[in-house]
């Protein structure tokens, strides 16, 4: 009787074991994507062959089907390449492997032959396929493979009718919906005599209706298709929805890029504050990378953030990457925080370090008390575009936006169909109809935080991968041989010097020296003293344009500010409008080209930024200002330099000081309007060389003075025509 007891309370505790074991969420399939370019050729078709054979050996393997999902796009292949792919496509040799067509946009030509060969087909929407013979017949050969192909019922939703409409434009084609005797209603897509064939038979037709007329193309819509019950099993607009109907994981949407040598492999690293230097720096990293040919480039990431703009155009900048063939992974060993966070939800894959953390990509900016989180209104736009990226990469919109939004709450979302787990808001359970049962709330939600995780968490939430030690751990995740060495790329002499010319201190000194140089040229007129200023200027905007922060508007402001000046002192001196207006001009563009006015900021918002640069301006104008008197103080008495001073003849160096002749006397004091007046048509000496301007000596007076035209020499005889305010215009005086 124990006996007995016993086995009967051992069967209760193993019935009640098993609805606990099947309440399990499902396991994920292995699975991958992968991208068919056109042309398909020898290259292309090679490397669908080994990915679906690998896939094959690992279902054999693991004792489960695999999925091979091949995302089809348009263009031109030849039919010999397509042919032996669909032959292979639907081989015994893929006995484990289930294959899906994934069609986002339209497909036509012989490429189609690929997605009828595999056997469902997912379409976007608003994709199309169809027109095999892209408006021409086509061969017998090929019409003939083709009904092969279709005939052996490997895709249960394309029939012989359907193919025969996409090769020839003249069939007209019925759906028509008939009823088994067991009950069943079936959809079958039948040609005028197919369907003739079908009405002679016992076999019950529910419904007829016209899917193709003839003389249309054969070209069927995903909606259409999915809507009919042929052709398309479901019409979905994303990766990340496939993968959800067929359970695969995150690391199946990311396709595996051959990296052959280190040469193909790039390491560049994204830390400190990220700013206009350090986006411009990593932009062109980026640049030399995929010019030297890279195929998978790591950006090694340990920021606290920075600037929102410099963030959004490197994670735009990352992300576009996809489209040019590059697979890129994000690294992060410490911090990737605030827009650094950002920047590596952009990349296709991310590895954490175990104890790294992720994420608080709160808004905040600066004011007069101190740091403070932006206006409401601009939150809306950034979070639409943090929506977007996470919708791009595949990975949770809600996460993204919890990062950002301290408010939002994110649940556990489980699909009804599938069993696939997500995290999702209320908002985003709710507009899918029923399709997600809501769980628990993710507790690093909502009550005010900013979602924040470590390595370990977000591989759990499917942010990252599974968390890696070091860098050559990740090296052996991503498959790259051991003997690969990683070296990060570092700054150039260039992108060094551009570092440091965009400092405070060097925006001081270069503004200080190439006005300085300026002033003393007017002194010595040595032409070497302008260059000097022209290469100091040019070093400023050259640094601030490669930072980022000056562009083509502020080169220009500055070079009308410097013609302005000219024209003031060579053309029409005397009025000051030229010259104060070329003065406001370099002014504005040395402090524009300081900071980037963000638009997505308040004006006075935007000022307050411009300050530290309005700041070291006014410093380095004081500087000028105050060297300049000391100069005209003390230049004359100084050795060496004194001697490098314009001198107007008549005037004779002694050991101390330069003193005029007894010919040539200057006045005490510059006349005024109404003496300068009595001056028209008195003669004196040109003292210096009036390239126009320049001085002269006319009667007691020293004067700055104008040529009417041509250059005149030092020492040759001039006249007064005409004075109009404190300019004095002379013209030469011809030797009789």
């Amino acid at each position: 009787m124990s006996n007995l007891s016993s086995f009967l309370l051992t069967a209760t505790i193993l019935a009640a074991l098993v609805p606990a074991v099947t309440a399990q969420e499902p396991q994920e399939a292995p699975g991958q994507f992968i991208t068919i370019t056109s042309p398909i050729d020898d290259g292309m078709s090679s490397r669908i062959t080994n990915l679906a054979l690998e896939l094959q050996n690992r279902a054999v393997q693991e004792k489960r089907d695999a999925i091979l999902v091949l995302e089809i796009t348009g263009g031109a292949s030849r039919f010999g390449q397509v042919r032996d792919l669909a032959k292979f496509l639907t081989s015994s040799k893929l006995s484990k492997v289930r294959t899906v067509a994934w069609v986002p946009g339209t497909v036509t030509g012989h490429n189609v032959i690929v997605a009828l060969a595999c056997n469902e087909i997912i379409m976007h929407p608003d994709a199309e396929i169809g027109d095999i013979g892209r408006g021409e017949p086509v061969d017998d050969d090929e019409q003939q493979f083709v009904m092969n192909l279709v005939n052996r019922r490997h895709n249960r939703l394309v029939s012989p009718g359907l193919a025969k409409g996409m090769m020839n434009s003249s069939v007209a084609l019925k759906r028509v919906v008939t009823q088994t005797e067991g009950g069943a209603k079936e959809t079958r897509i039948l040609t005028l005599e197919d369907l003739k064939l079908q009405q002679n038979t016992n076999i019950a037709i529910l419904s007829v209706d016209s899917v193709k007329e003839a003389g249309v193309r054969g070209v069927f819509s995903g909606r259409q298709a999915s809507e009919g019950g042929y052709l398309a099993v479901q019409a979905r607009e994303t990766r990340r929805d496939i993968a959800d109907i067929y359970n695969l994981p995150l690391e199946a949407m990311r396709e595996k890029t051959a990296v052959a040598t280190g040469d193909k492999v790039r390491l560049i690293k994204v830390d400190d504050e990220i700013n206009p230097i350090l986006e411009t720096f990593v932009q062109r990293q980026i640049d030399r990378a995929v010019a030297a040919g890279a195929t998978m480039i790591i950006f090694e990431i340990d920021s606290p953030g920075g600037w929102v703009t410099s963030g959004e155009n490197l994670a735009n900048a990352i992300a576009d990457l996809e489209d040019r063939d590059v697979r890129t992974i994000a690294y992060v060993p410490d911090d990737a925080l605030s827009m650094a966070a950002v920047i590596a939800m952009s990349c296709d894959e991310i590895y954490m370090h175990p104890n790294a953390r992720i994420g608080d990509a709160e808004l905040i900016w600066e004011q007069q008390a101190g740091w403070d989180k932006v206006p409401e209104k601009l939150y809306s736009p950034f979070r639409t575009w943090l929506r977007s990226l996470a919708k791009r990469k595949g990975r949770s919109e809600a996460l993204f936006v919890a990062m950002n939004d301290p408010d939002l709450e994110v649940y556990k979302a489980t699909n009804v169909k599938t069993g696939r787990v997500a995290w999702m808001s209320k908002e985003e359970i709710d507009e899918a109809a029923g399709e997600w049962t809501q769980g628990a709330k993710l507790k690093e939600t909502g009550n005010n935080q900013l979602l924040t995780v470590d390595g370990d968490r977000a591989h759990e939430l499917d942010l990252a991968m599974a968390p890696v030690e070091s860098l050559d751990e990740l090296k052996d995740r991503v498959g790259l041989p051991p003997e690969i060495k990683l070296v990060p790329l570092g700054r150039t002499w260039v992108d060094t010097l551009v570092f440091v010319l965009n400092t405070d201190v060097a925006m001081f000194f270069l503004v200080v020296f190439g006005i300085a140089f300026i002033y003393l040229e007017l002194h010595f007129m040595t032409g070497f003293l302008g260059i000097m200023s022209a290469v100091c200027f040019g070093l400023f905007f050259w640094s601030r344009f490669l930072g980022g922060t000056a562009g083509y508007l502020e080169v220009v402001l500055f070079l009308l500010g410097i013609g302005c000046i000219l024209m003031e002192i060579f053309v029409i001196p005397g009025f000051g409008v030229f010259g104060v207006s070329g003065g406001l001009l370099i002014v504005s563009s040395l402090v524009l080209a300081a900071n980037t006015f963000n638009a997505d900021l308040s004006a006075s918002q935007n000022v307050l930024n411009l300050s530290p640069a309005i700041g070291t301006l006014a410093g380095a104008l004081i500087c000028v200002i105050a060297a300049a008197v000391a100069l005209n103080r003390f230049l004359p008495s100084i050795p060496f330099l004194n001697k490098m001073i314009l001198t107007p003849p008549g005037f004779e160096d002694d050991a101390d000081s330069p003193r005029l002749s007894p010919e040539f006397t200057l006045a005490s004091s510059t006349p005024g309007t109404s003496e300068l007046l009595k001056l028209v048509g008195d003669q004196g000496v040109a003292a210096s060389k009036l390239r126009p301007a320049g001085k002269a000596q006319i009667g007691d007076h020293f004067l700055d003075v104008v040529s009417d035209g041509p250059f005149i020499n030092s020492g040759v005889k001039v006249e007064v025509i005409s004075v109009q305010g404190n300019k004095v215009t002379v013209k030469r005086i011809e030797d009789a």
